[in-house]
């Protein structure tokens, strides 16, 4: 009886693995991308660098905005010994720094006469321990900041050349987590401080701001670009680099990683999804999940929304493409 649990057991689990696999869809359209170009954030490394990858293969000229340009070339030359094909650019961004994304957003339109999906896909989650409480370089809380602030300045910046090359689309990485996020003006940042720990609210409440971002712009989109947020899934990356687990919690928590994660290339497959394919045309401003529409059950708010956006434009010193064009 042993020797059949011992059997049965594993797999069990084997198959239970390869039906959630199925479940999670992949986008498999090899469409010819050559002669259009990608702006993707975070391109070096986790579901950047597979999505970098995914367009390369599919002849995409790509942008990797980067924060580390040397390991963003490293990136380059790994991927070039695979794939051949597309055009692969490095370029300097620190999404904690306001003055990086507004130099890297006058180099990219300056030099690229189109953007035809931008792809914001970058992110940090930094928990509070101890007494550290990290800053961008502007002041704001590191998850704010850098996830929903930087982003919110850098799709602002490209908007004219996105509308100049329409249809176009922005496409924005959020998390299932955003479920368990809260967007409190009294306590946006942290004023009232957040709990110490691995627990990261900060992080749920920046990718909760990433979908209310998500719904507000796609209210004022017009001019053939669309946008679209999505939850790439529970992903094997390095995102949860600063969280200090235990040895022994890596180890308890190894079973549930096999049954549960996703590779990083599995995570990408949705951010293609809504990158590429014809099937999300109409549906700016939904969120989606395992290549396919997900409500999600959190409660969204229109006055909240139109309230962040207001803050957002402030905090990042933004008049607003849409205030100096008030047609759109």
């Amino acid at each position: 009886m042993s020797l059949i649990w011992l059997i049965s057991v594993p797999v069990a689990l084997y198959l239970f693995r390869k039906y959630r696999v199925i479940k999670w869809g992949q986008y498999n359209e090899q469409k010819t991308l050559k002669d259009k170009v990608f702006v993707v954030t975070g391109g070096s490394s986790g579901l950047g660098k597979e999505t970098v990858k995914e367009l390369a293969s599919r002849e995409a000229t790509v942008i990797m905005a980067c924060r580390d340009l040397q390991k963003a070339k490293a990136v380059i030359a790994e991927i070039r010994s695979k794939i051949k094909g597309g055009e692969l650019i490095p370029m300097e961004l620190d999404l904690a720094s306001f003055d990086s994304i507004r130099r890297f957003s006058k180099e990219v339109k300056d030099k690229f006469s189109q953007i035809n999906v931008l792809i914001n896909n970058a992110g940090v989650s930094i928990p509070r321990v101890a007494d550290e409480n990290f800053k961008t370089k502007d002041g704001h809380e590191i998850n704010f900041g850098t996830n929903h602030l930087g982003h919110f300045l850098l799709t602002n910046l490209l908007m004219e050349k996105l509308e100049q090359s329409a249809p176009s689309r922005i496409v924005i990485v959020s998390s299932k987590l955003h479920e368990s996020g809260i967007i409190d003006f009294n306590n946006l940042q942290g004023e009232r401080g957040f709990p110490l720990g691995l627990r990261n609210p900060a992080y749920n409440n920046s990718k909760l701001a990433n979908i209310y971002f998500c719904r507000e712009l796609a209210k004022k989109l017009s001019n053939g670009v669309e946008t679209y947020a999505l939850c790439p899934g529970f992903c094997y990356t390095s995102l949860f680099r600063h969280s200090k687990f235990k040895w022994y919690q890596y180890l308890l928590f190894a079973p549930v990683a096999f049954i549960f994660m996703k590779s990083a290339n599995q995570g990408c497959q949705t951010i293609l999804y809504c990158a590429l394919s014809d099937d999300v045309s109409g549906k700016s401003g939904k969120v989606f999940r395992d290549c396919k529409l997900y409500e999600s059950p959190y409660k969204f708010d229109d006055n909240v929304q139109n309230k962040l956006w207001m803050i957002s434009e402030n905090l990042t010193k933004y008049v607003g493409y849409y205030m100096e064009n008030p047609e759109n």
